[in-house]
């Protein structure tokens, strides 16, 4: 499998700076899987619209330093760049200071993510132990082991054993 993975930066995106950011002590040893739990998006315009939205809801509603995530990524395959690598994230209460914390945009009670969704996701953790950001023989987490909530979806959590099958 190709781990060249291109991600769309912060920059392209149109990001707010972030308020402060806080670097891991080390390459992750965990990796929490989310959804956005937004309505998909379709094309670049439109996931950028939506990258900015979410944005905001994170850092004026919720009071975070940035958007919460490390990673996002598009149903195309699309990979945006959040927190990035190497950044704790606010994405799992009380589980941010050895994850990383990957979005799926969209809602996965009813959607099934995508096959190129999900290629993405394997080929940007597998660039991420090649890279030293995350360690070999990760474990891989939906959000819901971690605490109370339905995110990653039941659909996006039911395919969590194809993601599982990289670490």
């Amino acid at each position: 499998m190709d781990l060249e993975v291109s991600i769309v930066s912060r920059q392209e995106w149109g990001a707010a700076a972030a308020k402060q950011t806080k670097a891991l002590k080390g390459p992750a040893r965990r990796v929490v899987i989310h959804h956005t739990a937004y309505p998909s998006c379709k094309g670049l315009a439109e996931c950028k619209a939506s990258l900015v939205s979410i944005q905001r809801y994170h850092m004026k509603d919720r009071k975070f330093d940035d958007i919460g995530y490390n990673f996002l990524v598009a149903g195309d395959g699309t990979v945006f760049e959040g927190r990035g690598w190497g950044v704790m994230g606010a994405h799992a209460k009380d589980h941010n200071s050895d994850s990383l914390g990957i979005a799926f945009m969209g809602n996965f009670n009813n959607e099934t993510p995508s096959e190129k969704a999900v290629v993405a996701v394997k080929q940007l953790l597998q660039s991420g132990v090649s890279a030293g950001f995350l360690q070999p023989g990760f474990d891989l987490y939906g959000h819901r082991d971690l605490g109370n909530t339905e995110c990653p979806g039941e659909k996006l959590y039911a395919a969590l054993p194809r993601l599982r099958s990289t670490s």
